[in-house]
């Protein structure tokens, strides 16, 4: 990547809202082509008719490989390259360990740690050749595991190891990795907990602070993707200031 994004091919999952729609919006004001994927196309063709630039909408399931390598080609075929990739897809179904709906874990496995992961490995060929870069967005549940947050925190976790180890295998090929690690996001993110108790707690904790836009980390992922090629941005912790923990 260079210190522009004019022309840059970028492909976005889970695009269809929050954190993912805002920063599909962000690199295409910047002057990127963009892919965005996710399950709800319905949404993503409403995105492509606020975008300022050329939007590709994909049908994406990242818990399916088969669907991840046919949106890397679709976006390939279209554009004719691939420069980043951001991997945003996930969900949170917060609750405790003791008596868990073990169906709830998967889907948290699935869809945050292996989704990211086949798109990385889909779309590596095609960034090592554009020395382009990848975007994985994590948590502070990353660096922190809480109480009834434990799962949600191992895919996070799970997803700076992988990660680290990618930095180390492609960055002497000029491919950059980037973390993004956002603390408490006005999202729909909360939306997906099936527990009351833990919807409710969810709900409080946003209350209690100013907490932070999906338009925040969408700037911080183009001020990472539009550094200077010599310059890799690995990490960038983003809490709200009212945000302790």
């Amino acid at each position: 990547m260079s210190d522009t994004l004019e022309g840059k091919i970028v492909l976005v999952t889970g695009a269809s809202s929050g954190i993912g729609q805002a920063t599909a919006l962000a690199l295409s004001k910047a002057g990127a082509r963009v892919a965005v994927g996710a399950r709800r196309t319905d949404r993503l063709k409403d995105l492509a008719q606020d975008a300022p630039g050329e939007i590709l909408v994909v049908e994406l399931d990242v818990t399916d490989e088969q669907s991840v390598q046919a949106a890397v080609a679709a976006t390939v075929e279209r554009f004719g390259a691939l420069d980043a990739v951001v991997n945003n897809a996930g969900i949170m179904l917060s609750g405790a360990i003791l008596g868990a709906d073990t169906t709830e874990w998967t889907r948290m496995v699935e869809t945050n740690l292996l989704g990211s992961m086949y798109t990385v490995h889909a779309a590596l060929p095609h960034l090592l050749e554009s020395k382009g870069a990848v975007v994985q967005i994590s948590s502070t549940s990353g660096r922190i595991s809480s109480a009834a947050g434990g799962v949600y925190a191992a895919t996070k976790f799970g997803i700076t190891a992988f990660a680290e180890a990618l930095r180390q295998e492609v960055t002497t090929q000029g491919v950059r990795v980037v973390v993004v690690e956002p603390g408490f996001v006005s999202t729909e993110l909360t939306s997906h907990i099936t527990d009351p108790n833990m919807q409710a707690a969810a709900k409080n904790m946003a209350e209690s602070m100013r907490t932070l836009q999906p338009e925040d980390i969408a700037a911080a992922v183009v001020y990472a993707l539009t550094q200077p090629a010599h310059v890799a941005v690995n990490e960038i912790l983003i809490r709200p200031t009212d945000q302790t923990r």
